[in-house]
């Protein structure tokens, strides 16, 4: 992938993956063939902030953990009602995170 392609990338998208992440990420982007580009520019990516949102509004009943694939900590998290507030108070610090790891990890699938 072109540098100027890359650049237009981290610019639009950068805010979906962990700020660690992003020299990494621009790497990988170097080595991406021309066939999977517009594969990857048509890519959905999961929006922290509205993880966020699930996890403060809908926690309770773990709608954040099923919207980021997690379906089985989204049961276990819906049964023990999140676990007394004590796991829907952790989920709201961590949500933010996760989901922005969830599209790196999606970014890798390209790879």
């Amino acid at each position: 992938m072109e540098k100027e392609k890359i650049n237009q990338f981290i610019m639009v998208n950068g805010k979906f993956f962990p700020e660690m992440m992003i020299e990494d990420v621009k790497q990988k982007l170097e080595s991406l063939d021309e066939s999977k580009e517009s594969m990857l520019m048509a890519t959905e990516w999961k929006n922290p902030t509205v993880a966020f949102l699930f996890a403060f509004f809908l926690g309770g009943l773990g709608v954040d953990r099923f919207w980021l694939g997690e379906t089985g900590l989204g049961v276990v998290k819906l049964i023990t009602c999140a676990g007394a507030g004590i796991w829907g108070l952790i989920d709201l610090f961590t949500v933010m995170n996760r989901a922005k790891m969830y599209n790196y990890n999606k970014l890798m699938m390209y790879f």
